[in-house]
């Protein structure tokens, strides 16, 4: 073998040697550990992924007024009631609240605080489910006020994607 090939032959070896050595075989959740939310989350090779569309509030009072806020709640009613939806969801297809990667939070200028988005009401539910000594998951998010949203009197809507690698997910379905 010839030096130049044998050298290539080295590097070669060192380089897969040393990506392989990195190599992530679990989600990574990156940022302060004392944030409510992740910055960032890297989810390695051989994992399915559940992307699970915006789901809003169930209606609670079923003699106030149609589309009205009473009908669903304050912002914290609403975003249980949605985060009982996404569990439900996610359970349905073998995944958790432990498996969301990834949060989308839309909500509508609440009337009764002069038309802001009601953060804290939102906070105080989702901090029930995430980042909690039961569920220490704090998956990447974004929160954003929107204008409305698809029915009348709803504040809240949520979307999540969820990751578990294949082997786990595949034996969680089965068994349900």
């Amino acid at each position: 073998m010839s030096l130049k090939a044998f050298a290539a032959a080295g590097l070669a070896a060192a380089l897969f040697g040393a990506s392989a050595a990195h190599a992530q075989t679990k989600v990574e959740h990156n940022g302060d550990a004392k944030a409510a939310i992740a910055s960032s989350v890297f989810v390695p090779a051989g994992y399915d992924t559940l992307y699970v569309s915006g789901m809003t509030p169930p209606v609670i009072d079923q003699a106030a007024p149609k589309g009205t806020k009473a009908s669903f709640g304050d912002t914290k009613t609403q975003t249980m009631g949605v985060l009982q939806r996404l569990e439900d969801e996610l359970k349905a297809h073998g995944f958790s609240f432990a498996d969301v990667v990834q949060m989308r939070v839309y909500m509508v200028g609440d009337p009764d605080m002069g038309g802001k988005m009601d953060f804290a009401g939102m906070m105080a539910a989702y901090t029930t489910k995430f980042g909690t000594a039961d569920e220490p998951n704090k998956p990447a998010r974004v929160t954003s006020q929107v204008a409305s949203l698809v029915g009348a009197g709803q504040l809240v809507e949520i979307e999540v994607q969820a990751a578990k690698p294949h082997v786990a997910a595949k034996a969680a379905k089965k068994k349900k």
